[in-house]
């Protein structure tokens, strides 16, 4: 079963064969990154997993059990990693720096999703958004932009 799809994150529709590969790691190193804000605190909440499918699905546009595939894809490759870089630098490869401010910003709603901000999470993020080269500024407005979202009614 998870080979067939595994399959489908590697045959995404509208892709050429060329770009199956990165699309696929793409995903993956994403979703990783997710992971790694989860677990920086040293214990992944529900409400952290839940988020994180919820941004996947909103940015990906896949099917509950595509979602449910990447996130455990990604956790294993997050306990498999040996360091952040092996996802930033694909990141840094492929994403514009539009598309990098998008991703801090979604890292910084999976802090955020248990409603507590951990120190740990805190310096996962700003490591994350250093080896992404966001500038100072855009990772301090992500911030603001996330928690003035959180405090609307």
């Amino acid at each position: 079963m998870f080979k067939s799809i595994k399959q489908l994150f590697s045959q995404p529709l509208g892709a050429s064969q060329q770009d199956l590969p990165a699309e696929h790691q793409l995903r993956l190193a994403a979703a990783a990154l997710m992971i790694e804000i989860a677990n920086a605190d040293f214990r992944v909440e529900a409400a952290e997993l839940q988020r994180i499918e919820s941004l996947l699905q909103d940015s990906l546009h896949l099917s509950e059990d595509e979602i449910i595939a990447l996130v455990s894809m990604a956790q294993q490759e997050s306990q498999e990693a040996t360091s952040l870089h092996e996802f930033t630098r694909l990141i840094n490869e492929h994403y514009r720096a539009e598309d990098k401010r998008r991703l801090l910003e979604q890292l910084w709603r999976v802090a955020y999703a248990d409603g507590d901000l951990d120190r740990y999470e805190e310096y996962t993020l700003r490591k994350i958004s250093d080896l992404l080269y966001v500038p100072h500024k855009d990772f301090i407005q992500t911030k603001l932009k996330v928690l003035a979202s959180l405090r609307k009614p």
